[in-house]
């Protein structure tokens, strides 16, 4: 056995196979790198043309998974594979995979029509999937949330595209639903007026559509009013709990007697 050959030939390979790894790792590095910019510029250009925020991240996400493809079968050439041999096998598995990872292709699908159809867009603050938050991304497979406690909630779009979809910020105001209950004895109308005037000075209280201050029921403690007042979507908990303190106020400063059941009792004598 000629050794000298063998150590030759180990040699060689050895070192270009170390070539070809090193240069592999760089190109990977480098490659990553100029994706990212790739998908920031991107993003960057369709801001400046004012396209919708979700549109832009739903762009750059596919944008990245192209261009991350493309850089997989170009190290696979350098290394000599061919690479119509892998898109032939990548399409076979890609059937076996889709067959296994249909609710994924679905969260896929249900992006697509999300995106098309508008339901809602980044920032608007919804209730989707069973999960009430502001809208922080609109991604491949799922849609980002934050819900109002400040926790990133992740649902997929299959869930979200499939369930029903509340839009809060799609009309300039909402309403805010609050109850004032009255003791027995209470006028229902003088309450009503002053209710009336306590809600039209709260901050950022909606004066088109008018706050809503009705007879709402009647029951044991005595009379139930409605108030109802509107506000944008931004304000709403501000104006919530200022309606609240508004009802204390105006109840104290009225002297309304707590409610309490009213009671009857009727005396039999035998």
């Amino acid at each position: 056995m000629d050794f000298s050959a063998l150590q030759t030939f180990l040699s060689t390979t050895v070192a270009e196979l170390a070539v070809k790894v090193l240069a592999s790792i760089a190109f990977w590095v480098i490659g990553r790198w100029l994706i990212a910019k790739v998908v920031a510029l991107t993003q960057a250009s369709l801001n400046r043309s004012q396209v919708d925020a979700t549109l832009s991240k739903y762009l750059g996400s596919i944008v990245a998974v192209a261009l991350n493809i493309a850089l997989v079968l170009g190290i696979l050439g350098y290394f000599g594979i061919q690479t119509t041999s892998f898109a032939a096998l990548l399409a076979g598995a890609g059937v076996a995979i889709g067959a296994a990872w249909s609710g994924m292709l679905g969260n896929f699908a249900a992006g697509a029509f999300m995106l098309v159809l508008r339901p809602f867009k980044v920032g608007d603050f919804v209730s989707v999937g069973g999960v009430v938050g502001t809208v922080h991304e609109l991604g491949l497979f799922a849609t980002t949330l934050v819900t109002p406690d400040n926790v990133l909630t992740t649902v997929g779009n299959s869930k979200v595209f499939g369930d029903t979809v509340q839009n809060f910020s799609a009309l300039p105001v909402r309403r805010v639903d609050r109850t004032a209950q009255l003791a027995a004895g209470v006028d229902p109308l003088d309450a009503i007026a002053r209710l009336r005037a306590a809600v039209a000075k709260i901050p950022n209280v909606a004066t088109n559509p008018a706050p809503d201050v009705a007879l709402l029921d009647m029951n044991l403690n005595g009379c139930v009013i409605a108030v109802r007042p509107y506000t944008h979507t931004a304000n709403y908990w501000q104006v919530y709990f200022d309606t609240n303190e508004a009802i204390v106020r105006v109840a104290k400063e009225a002297g309304w007697p707590a409610p309490m059941p009213a009671q009857v009792t009727h005396i039999v004598q035998g």
